[in-house]
């Protein structure tokens, strides 16, 4: 029997006994998102109280444990749980174990879903209630990539009530189309946006320079660099080891001299132990976001005025991005680009295919036009 407070910071659960999160290091909260969970002759009940304070978390468990004592408190049958209890005690805390995006499918459940449906019992939502929530989300101006991961959010949480037995039939969602567009993103920067952008990040934060231009030079993804270790940097022979990354599969970055330059410098600044992150959030934790330092710095440089699509615009990936389009312009082959980026599929990297020399014209040209008469 125990309470869990979620870290406000990278979401990790842990016993409110600890007063800082063991994962990150972040203080515990004074009012936030507690779990309860009791085990009771071999049935785990969990309960999840979102903005309240730990003093209250406490009394709540103490209340269940009473009503057990007493005999008063039951589970609801599973045809009588909605959607809104499955996903809290049930769904939830299981992904949270399984998915490293677990906090997405919170977000387009609370914003998105649950208003909509999240009252109804699994076995009544029907197929129009999944349009509603398409169309609602299309009338938001939602991108069809957005509305598809939050209907693919329901479909796995109403699935995962099927497994459990908690849903009986066909899933709803099966029989609504999913919105087709190609959201991938297509701006890179040009060598003088790119020098420009890193200038202006200097000058506002040195961390957020070093980070900016280790994914510009290297193609790696925010999430890759906030989870470099010192121990992944290799001096000796020029390389990174970027480890459990979005693909799965490990892979290895390769330091330029510039690269190479700016670690060593950081390193020496540093003093660090091996085992310590590379670049640290303000509180010595994990870093979980971009700082606003370089939304700031794009429009102080007016990289994004007048522009409205939003594949056009100029975020931190398109570091990555532009580190694909310069390889790929200079000639550089798909497959090695795909093997740099980390890509599953040679279909991933294929997107950069057009920005190639024109080798085909080229052979065509110079085979025929010089039988040319």
């Amino acid at each position: 029997m125990a309470v869990y407070v979620r870290c406000p910071n990278c979401k990790n659960e842990y016993n409110i006994k600890h007063q800082k999160c063991p994962k990150c290091g972040t203080p515990k909260p004074r009012k936030g998102n507690f779990r309860i969970r009791i085990v009771h002759k071999g049935k785990t009940i969990r309960k999840l109280i979102t903005g309240i304070t730990q003093a209250l978390a406490k009394e709540i468990d103490a209340k269940i444990k009473q009503e057990i004592i007493e005999g008063m408190y039951f589970e609801k049958k599973q045809t009588d749980m909605t959607l809104n209890e499955f996903f809290e005690t049930k769904y939830l805390p299981v992904v949270q174990g399984e998915k490293k995006s677990w906090y997405k499918d919170l977000q387009h459940y609370r914003d998105h879903i649950s208003p909509f449906v999240g009252e109804k019992k699994p076995n009544e939502i029907s197929p129009l209630d999944v349009e509603k929530i398409k169309k609602h989300l299309a009338d938001e101006g939602k991108a069809p990539r957005t509305i598809e991961y939050v209907l693919a959010t329901l479909r796995h949480i109403i699935n995962k009530a099927k497994d459990w037995g908690y849903f009986e039939g066909e899933n709803p969602t099966s029989k609504v189309k999913k919105p087709k567009a190609d959201n991938r993103r297509i701006r890179f920067l040009t060598k003088e946006e790119s020098s420009a952008l890193l200038a202006e990040l200097k000058r506002r934060s040195q961390q957020t320079y070093e980070i900016a231009y280790l994914s510009l030079y290297t193609g790696m993804r925010a999430s890759e660099i906030f989870n470099l270790k010192w121990s992944d940097i290799d001096f000796n022979n020029d390389i990174i080891h970027i480890k459990d990354p979005k693909s799965g599969e490990n892979r290895t970055a390769y330091m330029t001299k510039s690269i190479k330059q700016l670690l060593n410098e950081r390193y020496n600044r540093l003093k660090p132990n091996s085992d310590e992150l590379v670049f640290k959030a303000k509180n010595g934790g994990k870093i979980t976001r971009i700082s606003k330092a370089f939304e700031r710095a794009v429009k102080k440089l007016g990289l994004n005025d007048g522009i409205t699509d939003p594949r056009d615009k100029v975020v931190f990936h398109t570091l990555r991005h532009t580190f694909a389009s310069w390889l790929v312009m200079k000639g550089t082959p798909l497959y090695t680009v795909k093997e740099l980026l980390g890509h599953k599929t040679l279909a991933m990297t294929e997107r950069y295919s057009h920005l190639a020399p024109d080798s085909k014209r080229k052979a065509v040209e110079e085979v025929f036009e010089k039988g040319r008469q």
